[in-house]
């Protein structure tokens, strides 16, 4: 069953589409409150007033990404002046109960409705992957984040971009999978001499057209650095790498 809303979720789809936000940013409106306002735009910020017909209570971010949480100072103006809760930690937050994955940012949760639905920003994506940005990012963190949720009996896992997501397990296992045979293919790169950037990537990478798209090696290459960046701290690059 292809991109089925659960009961009593209203998605509000951003007109912001891009390589990285897919069809664009999506908002949903559970009850009162609002997960992810996302980005200020008058037309976007009307579509989530109007979906919320009986009121907004409070507004949920489950990371300050700005095509996440942008808009949502003004949503609460508009929804007279509701709190704006980004949990720091486990807790309750609304109807929801907060739990931290982060690895695409420090900052990030997810938000569990009935302890089976996940609307869990960027950590899944309907479609794709998800950017791991060095520096800001863990894979590591990320990695674990994605073990947690699999840990979780989930129903459905309302994504951050793209359609829903009604086989949690399936999707998971595949995200799981994906990270950790480009790990092996990296290392296996490194092993057989590589070692500029582009050098591994052209190894690692083999199954892409890195060159298909004009950002697209740059973002493999941002990608890498974060898996260079965990083959480090576990001690796994050779010496001198």
């Amino acid at each position: 069953m292809a991109d089925a809303a659960p009961a009593g979720v209203v998605r509000v789809r951003a007109n912001n589409p891009s390589p990285l936000t897919l069809d664009g940013t999506n908002t949903y409106v559970v009850g009162r409150w609002v997960v992810d306002p996302g980005p200020l735009m008058e037309d976007h910020l009307e579509a989530v007033l109007a979906a919320a017909a009986d009121g907004i209570e409070g507004i949920a971010i489950t990371h300050d990404h700005h095509d996440h949480s942008e808009a949502a100072p003004e949503l609460a103006r508009r929804a007279g002046g509701v709190p704006v809760v980004l949990a720091k930690g486990e807790e309750r937050v609304g109807p929801f109960e907060a739990i931290p994955t982060p690895g695409h940012s420090a900052d990030h949760v997810s938000l569990l409705l009935h302890g089976t639905i996940c609307f869990c920003g960027d950590t899944v994506l309907g479609e794709g992957s998800v950017f791991i940005s060095p520096g800001e990012g863990s894979l590591a963190a990320y990695l674990e984040s994605l073990e947690r949720l699999r840990s979780l009996d989930l129903d459905t896992i309302c994504p951050g971009h793209g359609p829903f997501v009604n086989d949690p397990r399936a999707k998971l296992d595949e995200y799981i999978s994906h990270r950790l045979e480009r790990e092996r293919k990296v290392l296996a790169a490194i092993d057989a001499g590589a070692r500029t950037r582009d050098e591994i990537l052209d190894r690692a990478w083999d199954d892409v057209d890195l060159d298909a798209v004009p950002f697209l090696r740059d973002a493999a290459g941002a990608t890498l650095q974060a898996h260079l960046e965990k083959l480090a701290d576990e001690g796994r690059l050779p010496n001198g790498f």
